[in-house]
């Protein structure tokens, strides 16, 4: 099993739900982030910010961090649809994080590995 972090641009989430249902996922976990990478996020003239009490300018963009546990079999080609219909060919389209899995349960019914997800 492998653990995909989807990190991609809010307006694409409902796309990105479209491709994981079409290859059987069971579930997944959504949060709203924020972050920079090769974009740099956006810096406006003199944005400055005060997070607990310490100057900082603002240039993190808001991003959907969409956490998934699949089969080892489905990794590629949920890769592949997420590049070819997410994607718009500028930087900030997001990223995919790949982690192996060791094992999963279902706490309800004590399910493990794959027929726990």
């Amino acid at each position: 099993m492998k653990e995909l972090i989807i990190i991609i641009r809010p307006e694409k989430l409902e796309m990105v739900k479209q491709i994981l249902d079409t290859q059987n996922c069971g579930g997944m976990t959504i949060s709203t982030v924020m972050g920079c990478g090769t974009q740099k996020g956006i810096v406006e003239e003199n944005a400055v910010n005060v997070i607990k009490g310490f100057k900082t300018n603002i240039n993190l963009l808001p991003k959907i961090r969409v956490e998934v546990v699949v089969p080892d079999h489905s990794v590629e080609e949920i890769i592949t649809e997420l590049r070819d219909k997410i994607t718009t060919g500028h930087v900030g389209d997001g990223k995919v994080f790949i982690r192996n899995i060791e094992g999963a349960v279902r706490l309800r019914t004590g399910e493990r590995n794959e027929k726990a997800l």
